[in-house]
């Protein structure tokens, strides 16, 4: 089957005695481990795996890497043949690279960024377990976030120069990785230009996003919720705890989630997210955006440019 979902994102702090009490009351998260090094481990309440979540301390916010869970460790050494024929070069990790975590293929998408691949985490189970499981725990914090549901990155995008690693980065992840593209933002005389992605790998309408910009970075890492009134009491949750919200719930016309965009203590952005939208499938007609309709696609409700929202990311 080779790539199955997102595994995990880690991800850079400034402060981590801060950056784990983010994670942990406004979204929900628990801390599962931490190692010599530092690094903090967290996980959902509906996630099985160890960690989603990896804490790095540094001096400046960002991304170390994304990595995505394959279906068996064979897959890897399928994958590694088909990135390197790919032209991309692929390291391997030996298993406890990362902690209660298996071997691991590394390497870098056309944008820069880091990706890694792995079949084995250690298994600990959801909150509610999986024998007459009850629908949520007891000991919910914060917003109770179900799981990391995705990530989105900045590519750099210069059509003077004919620079365009969102296209680049979307055509290899389709073509060594099977992932389908789900929507699209073409812009430019002709819509000819690819301006942003949503590709997946499961049902849902995106498990990766890459959205072009002046230079590469980390837009954000989003969290999954059940319903527009979670987002809501998610909302509620921040005002309480005086996190920076950028773009307060609204929906988005592009994948039909609900959301709402806020930073952590380093600046790092967030996203919960809430509603399937649609079922994605690589059948499904690719959904296309043009330049003139893209900030409705962005931002339904008010169809308004938030310059923000695109020019700041770490």
């Amino acid at each position: 089957m080779g790539v199955m979902r997102i595994g995990h994102a880690s991800i850079k702090v400034m402060d981590m005695a801060a950056a784990v009490k983010h994670y942990t009351e406004v979204l929900g998260m628990k801390v599962t481990m931490e190692d010599k090094s530092g690094n903090v481990y967290l996980k959902c309440w509906d996630e099985w795996d160890r960690y989603s979540i990896i804490l790095t301390p540094s001096d400046q916010a960002g991304l170390n890497h994304v990595a995505y869970k394959v279906e068996k460790d064979s897959d890897l050494n399928d994958l590694k043949q088909r990135i390197e024929a790919y032209g991309v070069k692929v390291t391997e990790l030996a298993e406890g690279a990362l902690p209660a975590t298996g071997r691991m293929l590394q390497f870098k998408l056309p944008s820069g960024h880091e990706m890694r691949l792995f079949a084995q985490k250690e298994f600990v189970g959801t909150e509610v377990g999986s024998t007459n499981p009850d629908p949520w725990p007891d000991n919910l914090t914060g917003a109770g976030a179900h799981w990391v549901d995705h990530v989105l990155l900045m590519c750099e995008l210069n059509p003077e120069t004919g620079v365009n690693t969102v296209a680049e980065n979307t055509e290899f992840l389709c073509k060594a990785l099977d992932f389908y593209l789900v929507e699209q933002v073409m812009v430019g005389p002709g819509g000819v230009i690819q301006a942003a992605t949503w590709l997946a790998r499961t049902s849902t309408p995106h498990d990766i996003a890459f959205v072009g910009a002046p230079k590469s970075g980390f837009h954000h890492v989003s969290f999954f919720l059940d319903s527009w009134h979670d987002i809501l009491k998610a909302a509620d949750i921040m005002a309480k705890k005086k996190v920076k919200i950028d773009v307060a719930p609204t929906r988005h016309g592009i994948t039909r989630g609900e959301t709402i965009y806020f930073f952590d203590p380093s600046g790092n952005r967030n996203e919960t997210f809430a509603g399937l939208g649609y079922l994605s499938q690589p059948d499904r007609p690719v959904t296309t955006w043009t330049e003139d309709k893209l900030w409705t696609g962005i931002f339904y409700h008010t169809g308004d440019a938030v310059p923000t929202f695109t020019d700041v990311y770490t």
